[in-house]
């Protein structure tokens, strides 16, 4: 084929950014196909008349998106059709200056290293530290305090019903693996939490998205899909919706699981953040008991290194999702899940989820007065704020503009699992470190909001 060259004299935003997005009109429309092989970033940038480094950071954000594959010593090449995208390695660390992370959701650590002091010094005075060198002598134990957990958040959880993992995430994988099979559908909301889509991706199933309004999931929709793609199962978070923040109410769950029963769906309901509101709905899981996975973990209402995390499910799936737990890691670390199940029993994790939610409200209360004026959605006492974009803004080059002025966040097309993404990003608020760093990446947001986007277009 001729060297492929873009049309990108025309184009909003960065020229990196027009590069990408010519890439993946051309591969959508046909133009190139699986296996074609990309000008190098000397060539192409000679073309276009651009710098090699612009070139190259539009190749590395194709390579992130899942367009094209690379291999050192033999070029760039149109990703092939079943390929899974990688994921890379997330930087984790708060720095106190550089640019202010909006972009990462991990939830603030607060007292949470005093309480571990105390709990290894009891530890350490204990008789029991062999058991928690073993494999499960203690599950029991850890799975009661599981259930102690789960009934705080209106479940009628039973310890013999809960499966223990190192975290929600693992949770949600465990699920996936025991419940769906390669060219399953799975269905989720429109837009829904990052890292599910990479993971229908490794295990090879197909996403089905579903409409959504303002208390999440349509239930005409969700019905549509279970007549017309035969669906195994749905993934969806009712309360503080990752990325919208929408919470479904009662009705709107029951409507749910009512669905789901008539169709006998599996529903996995993640609850990582349902520990945040004073008031919120039942779980789903109540309106649909035998129809529904129930996922939550301690890593956001405690700490975000206490990596553990508590599965209740139906009887008939415990033995599928427990033996996918052992393929991938035997169980969580004894010691972890001793200390989450002390703190639940001594008091210590209500503690610090009230902890966590007014650090939550405190943050809340500033996003509401600098982002006073704008279309946002968030709740008093969420994580995240989601931002409706002006008319005159692309989510793309809104994150762009915000990058290059020092604040990092997502768009919606980080979390569409259909073709279009709204113009809308997310803003999440608990992960830096003190509040005049978020104080000044919410003005900054603020600013680049109330001017167009032309005036912030910058040709690399």
């Amino acid at each position: 084929m001729e060297m492929w060259i873009p049309s990108i004299a025309e184009a909003r935003g960065t020229r990196a950014q027009a590069i990408v997005d010519a890439l993946g009109a051309d591969i959508a429309a046909g133009r190139l196909r699986t296996g074609d092989r990309l000008p190098t970033q000397r060539e192409l940038a000679e073309a276009l008349g651009l710098s090699p480094n612009t070139v190259m950071r539009a190749y590395s954000e194709a390579k992130r998106r899942g367009y094209v594959v690379g291999e050192v010593g033999r070029g760039t090449y149109v990703r092939p059709a079943d390929a899974v995208p990688q994921a890379g390695p997330v930087a984790l660390a708060r720095p106190l200056d550089g640019p202010v992370d909006l972009s990462l959701g991990l939830p603030f650590v607060g007292a949470a290293g005093e309480a571990l002091s105390a709990t290894l010094a009891e530890l350490a005075g204990s008789n029991g530290l062999t058991a928690l060198l073993d494999r499960g002598e203690m599950r029991g134990r850890h799975a009661e305090a599981g259930a102690v957990l789960l009934r705080g958040l209106g479940l009628e959880a039973e310890a013999e019903r809960i499966v223990l993992v190192n975290g929600a995430q693992q949770g949600i994988c465990a699920a996936l693996l025991a419940l769906l099979r390669p060219g399953d559908t799975l269905l989720t909301e429109r837009l829904t939490y990052s890292p599910l889509k990479a993971l229908a991706a490794h295990i090879g199933v197909r996403i089905h998205a579903l409409a959504m309004d303002d208390e999440g999931i349509v239930p005409d929709s969700l019905e549509a899909a279970c007549r017309s793609t035969a669906p195994k199962l749905l993934y969806c978070t009712p309360t503080l919706q990752t990325p919208t923040t929408a919470t479904m109410g009662e009705g709107r769950r029951e409507h749910i699981a009512r669905i789901a029963a008539a169709h006998d769906l599996v529903i996995v309901e993640d609850d990582v953040f349902g520990f945040l509101p004073d008031s919120r709905p039942l779980p789903l899981s109540v309106f649909a008991p035998d129809h529904t996975v129930f996922v939550t973990s301690v890593s956001k209402s405690m700490a975000p290194g206490l990596r553990a995390g508590y599965v209740h499910a139906p009887d008939r799936l415990l033995p599928a999702i427990s033996a996918a737990v052992a393929v991938s890691s035997w169980m969580p670390p004894p010691l972890i899940a001793e200390i989450a199940s002390r703190w639940i029993k001594d008091g210590t994790a209500t503690r610090l989820s009230e902890a966590q939610r007014s650090h939550a409200a405190r943050r809340q209360a500033m996003a509401r007065r600098l982002l006073s004026g704008h279309v946002h959605y968030a709740h008093p006492q969420g994580a995240h704020v989601w931002l409706v974009l002006p008319q005159y803004w692309t989510a793309r080059a809104f994150a762009a503009a915000a990058e290059r002025s020092g604040v990092l966040l997502n768009t919606a097309e980080t979390f569409a699992t259909a073709a279009e993404a709204p113009a809308a990003v997310r803003l999440c608020l608990s992960h830096e470190s003190t509040d005049e760093r978020v104080r000044q990446g919410l003005a900054t947001v603020a600013t680049l909001l109330d001017a167009p986007a032309e005036s912030h277009t910058l040709v690399i």
